[in-house]
């Protein structure tokens, strides 16, 4: 089971992905949208921002988010470094169920760039 700091540390290299990309990926990114991603096996949230084409996870919090962001995340730890590994393909895991994204319609459409 992957580890709190093995999801940040997940997060970040995704962060730094979505920084160096470029066209349609880029622009799928280049929002400005509070977003949550929650482990669900160690039971933490990361709290943060999407900004400028870069995930900033400003807090860490036991249990579910207190207040709903813009762009929601929920997955195992395993799952989230498997995906940001390249070993787990995004768009079958949201297909399947195993990760959860909910968002606004326009920003689901804006996303969908990235699978």
């Amino acid at each position: 089971m992957a580890t709190i700091e093995e999801c940040r540390a997940a997060l970040e290299k995704l962060s730094d992905n979505m920084a160096g990309a470029d066209g349609d990926v880029r622009s799928a990114v280049a929002l400005d949208r509070s977003l949550s991603c929650r482990i669900t096996d160690l039971d933490v949230t990361f709290v943060g921002r999407l900004q400028d084409g870069r995930i900033e996870v400003l807090h860490t919090l036991d249990g579910p988010p207190r207040e709903k962001a813009d762009i929601r995340l929920a997955m195992t730890g395993d799952d989230l470094v498997a995906m940001v590994d390249g070993e787990l393909n995004f768009a079958r895991a949201w297909g399947s169920g195993r990760v959860k994204l909910e968002a606004g319609v326009r920003d689901l459409f804006r996303l969908r760039k990235l699978m």
